[in-house]
C-alpha cells in the first residue's frame, strides 16, 4: 500500500502525514533573515540539562535532535556541552570538547548554521575549526582571557552574556538598585574590553542574560525593558525559554510549573521579544516559535 494516507473514500482512513513547510535554510551568517528575528534551537549535549534532563547527552541522540530542529526551521543551532543551570557541575574542556565536536561536524556537514555554547576558548577554536559560525558565551565578567582575542581574530559573531559569578555563585549576587541601569552598564563594560581587544561592534550581540544572576522580577523587568539594550547599537539575543522564572509564574495549586509545562510561556515570551526589536531568541521549540517571530514581525512593520 501507498505510504501516503488514502484519498477520501478511496481506501481505509489513515493519519495524515506531517506536512513540512519549505524554510529557508542560512548557509551562514550573512544569510539570515534580517525581516524577523532570528531562532536558535538549543542543544544542550549535557546529562544534566535543567530543560530536557540529558535526553540529547548521547552523541547519536544529540544529531538526531539537532536535525530535526534544522528541517523545522532553526536558524541555528546552539550546541553547548556544559549545563549553565545554577550549582551546576564545571566541564572540562577535554569533555566537553569530546561532547560537541561529533555533533557540530555533523551538523555542518547537514547544511546546519552553528553556534557554539562555550565559556571556553579552547572549545570555541575547535568548534569554530569544525564549521561553527558564531561563538555563544555566557560568561559574563567571568570570560576566558583568551576569548577577546580569538573572537577579534576569526571576526565571527560573539554573544556576550550578561552574568554575575559562577553557576554556583550567581543567584547569591542577583542585587540591583536598578537592574536594567546595571545590567546595561556592566554590558557596556564587558564590550568595550572586548573592542579593546580588536573585536569589532558589529560582531557584538548582547543578551541581558535573563535568570543568571537574577530574580524573577530582575528578568521582568528587563523584558519590559528591552528598548535599553537595543538602544545600545548592537544586535540582541533573548534566551527566556523554560527557564525558572516562568515556572514561577505558572504556579498553580502550589507547585511551580516544571520545564516541560512551560512552552506555552516560553513561546509568548519569544513574541514579545521579537516584536520588541530582539535580533533572535534561543528556545527549545523553533518550529512553533518560527510562526510566532514571524507573527511579530507582520504585527510591528510599518
Amino acid at each position: 500500500m501507498d505510504s501516503l494516507a488514502a484519498a477520501p473514500g478511496t481506501g481505509p482512513a489513515t493519519s495524515p502525514l506531517p506536512v513540512l513547510r519549505p524554510v529557508r535554510v542560512a548557509k551562514a551568517v550573512g544569510d539570515l533573515p534580517a525581516d524577523r528575528a532570528v531562532v536558535l534551537g538549543i542543544l544542550n549535549v549535557t546529562p544534566d540539562s535543567f530543560s530536557d534532563g540529558g535526553r540529547y547527552a548521547t552523541t547519536d541522540d544529540a544529531i538526531g535532535h539537532g536535525l530535526r530542529m534544522h528541517y523545522a526551521g532553526a536558524d541555528i543551532i546552539d550546541v553547548g556541552g556544559e549545563s549553565t543551570r545554577p550549582n551546576a557541575r564545571q566541564v572540562p574542556v577535554e569533555e566537553e570538547l569530546a561532547r560537541v565536536l561529533p555533533v557540530v561536524k555533523a551538523l555542518v556537514k547537514a547544511g546546519a548554521l552553528i553556534s557554539i555554547d562555550t565559556m571556553h576558548a579552547e572549545t570555541a577554536r575547535q568548534a569554530l575549526d569544525a564549521g561553527a559560525a558564531i561563538v555563544n558565551d555566557i560568561s559574563g565578567a567571568g570570560f576566558d582571557p583568551a576569548m577577546p582575542a580569538l573572537v577579534a581574530e576569526r571576526g565571527v559573531p560573539y554573544v556576550l552574556t550578561h552574568r554575575r559569578g559562577t553557576a554556583a555563585t550567581m543567584d547569591g549576587l542577583a542585587t540591583y538598585g536598578d537592574v536594567v541601569a546595571e545590567v546595561t552598564a556592566e554590558l557596556v563594560g564587558l564590550r568595550d574590553r572586548f573592542m579593546a581587544a580588536g573585536v569589532a561592534a558589529e560582531q557584538i550581540i548582547l543578551d541581558p542574560g535573563l535568570g543568571f544572576a537574577k530574580t524573577d522580577e530582575h528578568n521582568w523587568a528587563i523584558l519590559r525593558n528591552l528598548d535599553a539594550f537595543t538602544g545600545l547599537g548592537h544586535r540582541v539575543l533573548v534566551g527566556a525559554s523554560r527557564k525558572r522564572f516562568l515556572g514561577t509564574l505558572l504556579t498553580s495549586a502550589g507547585r511551580a510549573a516544571a520545564p516541560g509545562e512551560r512552552d506555552s510561556a516560553s513561546l509568548a515570551v519569544a513574541t514579545l521579544a521579537a516584536a520588541a526589536g530582539a535580533w533572535g531568541v534561543r528556545v527549545h521549540d523553533p518550529a512553533a516559535t518560527l510562526d510566532a517571530v514571524k507573527v511579530a514581525a507582520a504585527g510591528t512593520r510599518r
